[in-house]
């Protein structure tokens, strides 16, 4: 069955030969020309063996339309953010389908402010997509093409400003990184060596965009970091997903202790040292973060699924740090983006003050357990179960930002539609791992009979 192409606030995406194609980038980079106008675009990409091949689509439809491509190469998305408001870019496009699996690819919109697009730029620029009247130029006009030698010093002079690399370095921590074959693979290593001190062991460390695990950095897909971290004796153990925008941690005793907790850590580092202020998370994230915020007297302002929908909350409320909770980090005194290599020095930074290990940093938060699970849908039934959803839950105060979220206190469900997959997302948490899995299946339960 043919894979539809998914087109939403995080861009587009499918399955490459089949719904995604040369052609399909080629146009969508035409109508982001006309969108964002003459001049330069930053174009990035991940490691993934089809991104030649798209980047070039993407650099002829810009072309065509008398934009100046600007290729930074194979960068992390963040990198790619930031360059695009470093260099007065009118725009970027990212080229990685981050935790897809590798026979997709997409295309991800950057603004000229350097934060993806909103949902309402989104759309007027998948209107122009749709009408497909591109302002060709004639070849007199055709810009040339221009490469950025040195893409990451910006990105790493920024958290080389803000974390205390002095402390890390003095503390000479021994890290254990799976790059999963992206972009980490070419940035990871400098970055935790060269600028933070540690002694580095790297694993799926070959930018050949073949991954040798399950792209997401969930528990279950990091079996090889686990067994690094304890074979070589590593204070910590990083997982990486293939465009470098989410962290995921494993502590000294090699176990995986959920990407919830990076976003945690995240938050107790930065209001404990760097200062206090609003944190901003999207619905499906842990409690443990309102627990960790609480303790420092900071608010919590919950968001939309999607990283444009917390990054631009987070500016508006002033927040100082939040994120997403599939190990998303956001610090906007950086830059308002996820970012996985400021969240693995937030976490080297706290380590090294606190002298404390992983294991004895995550005992001061309580314990959640989440359970996530996915049920396939046609696009069209998403707002029937939503509305089905709500009936059922009647006798509840509700939040209906994204879906659907119900919060019994200590527990809670969310259920909502894919930004990047035809599916209903399900997530629930709870303070046991039974009552979480109940709350799922009878989340589950309730969606598969809307159906």
């Amino acid at each position: 069955m043919k894979e539809a192409l998914k087109v939403g606030v995080s861009g587009v995406r499918g399955v490459v030969g089949d719904s995604f194609t040369p052609q399909v980038a080629t146009s969508f980079a035409q109508a982001f020309g006309t969108f964002v106008g003459r001049g330069a675009v930053v174009v990035g990409r991940d490691t993934r063996p089809s991104g030649v091949m798209i980047e070039r689509a993407v650099v002829s439809g810009l072309l065509s339309v008398g934009c100046k491509p600007v290729l930074a190469g194979i960068v992390p998305t963040p990198t790619l953010l930031m360059l695009t408001k470093d260099l007065g870019a009118r725009g970027g496009i990212a080229i990685t389908a981050s935790h897809n699996p590798s026979p997709w690819n997409a295309l991800k919109f950057v603004d000229r402010t350097g934060l993806f697009l909103s949902e309402t730029r989104a759309n007027e620029l998948f209107d122009i997509y749709h009408q497909q009247d591109f302002p060709l130029v004639p070849e007199s006009e055709i810009p040339t093409v221009a490469i950025e030698s040195d893409p990451m010093s910006g990105h790493f002079r920024r958290i080389k400003d803000y974390v205390d690399c002095a402390a890390v370095r003095k503390a000479g921590l021994k890290v254990a990184v799976d790059c999963c074959n992206g972009v980490g693979a070419l940035h990871s290593v400098p970055f935790l060596k060269d600028m933070l001190g540690c002694e580095v062991v790297a694993i799926y460390d070959k930018p050949s965009g073949i991954f040798e695990r399950e792209p997401e950095p969930m528990p279950k897909n990091l079996k090889l970091l686990c067994d690094t971290v304890v074979q070589k004796k590593c204070a910590i153990g990083f997982a990486q997903d293939p465009d470098g925008d989410r962290l995921a941690i494993v502590n000294e005793k090699g176990e995986p202790i959920g990407e919830d907790l990076t976003l945690a850590f995240a938050v107790q580092q930065v209001l404990a040292r760097h200062g206090k202020g609003p944190v901003a998370v999207n619905l499906s994230s842990s409690k443990c973060v309102e627990y960790v915020a609480n303790q420092f007297g900071s608010e919590v302002v919950r968001t939309k699924i999607g990283e444009i929908n917390v990054s631009e909350t987070m500016l508006r409320v002033g927040a100082v740090v939040g994120g997403e909770s599939n190990g998303g980090v956001i610090i906007p005194a950086v830059h308002p983006c996820r970012d996985s290599f400021v969240g693995m020095a937030i976490v080297l930074e706290m380590m090294a003050e606190t002298g404390k290990t992983v294991s004895e940093l995550r005992q001061a938060i309580p314990r959640y357990f989440v359970v996530k699970d996915k049920i396939r849908i046609r696009a069209e039934q998403a707002p029937l179960v939503i509305r089905a959803l709500r009936r059922e839950y009647a006798d509840r105060e509700v939040n209906l930002l994204d879906g659907i979220y119900v919060d019994f206190g200590e527990s809670w469900v969310h259920a909502r539609r894919s930004n990047t997959e035809p599916v209903i997302r399900i997530t629930a948490e709870a303070r046991s791992e039974d009552e979480a899995r109940r709350l799922a299946a009878d989340l589950r339960s309730k969606v598969e009979n809307a159906l």
